[in-house]
């Protein structure tokens, strides 16, 4: 049967606002987002949005801000095309670069160039919360490392993780879309990286160098007790998918499992955090 998605769109008036709304649509199970320059689309599945609940949250969420939304139907076929539309290479300074096969090389040049097909998995690299892990990223010892990136996405964090010399890349997500996003993106740049449907604690007796987890706070506050039982003393955590209101919430839960904090990357009203397991 052939998916139907809900394309949602809003106008902004700040940044900030942008970022709380896209954290509660989040919550809500909207994982597609594009922003352009005032005005944002967000993207779900219709039927999750064809519930009463999930239809009388947007509405409280939209009302909150005073805010009007509008609602279109996409199918399944024409996803392509509506995303490559409107997708735009992201560039992080001289470091990373991620673009569709349909762009130009990018002039000047980059360390590292991710191809990925466009669609509607998060992490696009548009995103405040996945920019800014790239730049930490940037200033990380990747190489001969097992790395661990929890909730991928599109797989760039992961294809970036190998790029940058990981002996090893084990990405998982829960959501099919994702996982089928990720895989393409990994045959896009001949990467290696594995990419799994599975939860945290499936990893049994396995330990990480670097974990990554660009998700959200309330999966993190779900899953931090798993996340730190795939770790050893010396690993590395980054967190991300976090509001910069969340920071000190959020090193508090890392302290109370073991985790040092490092330093924060905040970005437009997001931040990530950096962390050593003592």
């Amino acid at each position: 049967m052939t998916k139907e998605y809900i394309e949602i769109g809003f106008d902004f008036t700040t940044q900030d606002q942008l970022g709380l709304l896209i954290a509660q649509l989040s919550e809500m199970g909207f994982d597609g987002f594009n922003e352009e320059q005032d005005h944002c689309k967000a993207y779900i599945l219709s039927s999750e949005l064809d519930k009463d609940e999930v239809i009388n949250n947007l509405n409280n969420i939209f009302n909150q801000y005073s805010l009007i939304y509008s609602k279109s139907i996409i199918k399944e076929q024409n996803w392509n095309a509506v995303w490559e539309s409107n997708f735009d290479p992201v560039r992080v300074g001289d470091f990373v670069g991620i673009k569709a096969h349909f762009h130009p090389n990018f002039e000047p040049a980059v360390q590292f160039e991710i191809k990925i097909t466009p669609k509607m998995s998060f992490g696009t690299g548009h995103h405040a919360t996945t920019f800014s892990v790239m730049q930490m990223m940037e200033h990380l010892h990747f190489t001969g490392k097992s790395v661990y990136d929890f909730g991928t996405g599109t797989g760039v964090l992961a294809i970036l993780a190998e790029k940058l010399g990981a002996r090893q890349v084990l990405a998982v997500d829960n959501d099919d879309w994702c996982i089928e996003n990720a895989n393409e993106n990994i045959q896009n740049n001949d990467s290696k990286v594995i990419v799994v449907q599975k939860v945290v604690s499936a990893l049994q007796n396995t330990q990480f160098d670097i974990i990554l987890a660009n998700v959200n706070r309330h999966i993190i506050e779900a899953n931090m007790e798993e996340l730190t039982s795939v770790a050893y003393s010396g690993s590395q955590l980054i967190l991300s998918g976090l509001l910069i209101e969340d920071q000190q919430d959020m090193i508090e839960l890392a302290s109370e499992n073991g985790w040092i904090f490092v330093k924060s990357q905040p970005l437009n009203g997001w931040v990530s955090l950096l962390f050593n397991l003592s």
